[in-house]
């Protein structure tokens, strides 16, 4: 049974730093590029931070550009989010997802989500 499932969300103060992780079952997860997104109240799911099968490549928002890193652990089949300096505007559910990289076609996969909200 495949499952995606994140932790680490909270209620943390502006300038604050949560870690999120998300734990992966089920899948061979170093096939598997995966990704953080996030959806706020009315906005569309949005995409924060990706990361390639051997960690080797990043991407992120501009919003999270130099605060957010991302990081993952084959062995471990998590990756991670860190998140630094947060602002109310990083308020929103976070969703991992994965998504397969290998010879043929896989279905992708989310998790849950975790909430974040950031205030004072």
């Amino acid at each position: 049974q495949v499952q995606l499932v994140e932790s680490g969300g909270g209620l943390v103060q502006p300038g604050g730093s949560l870690r999120l992780s998300c734990a992966a079952s089920g899948f061979t997860f170093s096939n598997y590029d995966m990704s953080w997104y996030r959806q706020a109240p009315g906005k569309e799911r949005e995409l924060v931070a990706a990361i390639a099968t051997t960690g080797g490549r990043t991407n992120y928002a501009d919003s999270v550009k130099g605060r957010f890193t991302i990081s993952r652990d084959n062995g471990q089949k998590t990756v991670y989010l860190e998140m630094n300096s947060l602002k109310p505007e990083d308020t929103a559910v976070y969703y991992c997802k994965a998504r397969y990289t290998g010879w043929g076609k896989k279905p992708t996969y989310w998790g849950q989500g975790t909430q974040v909200t950031v205030s004072s």
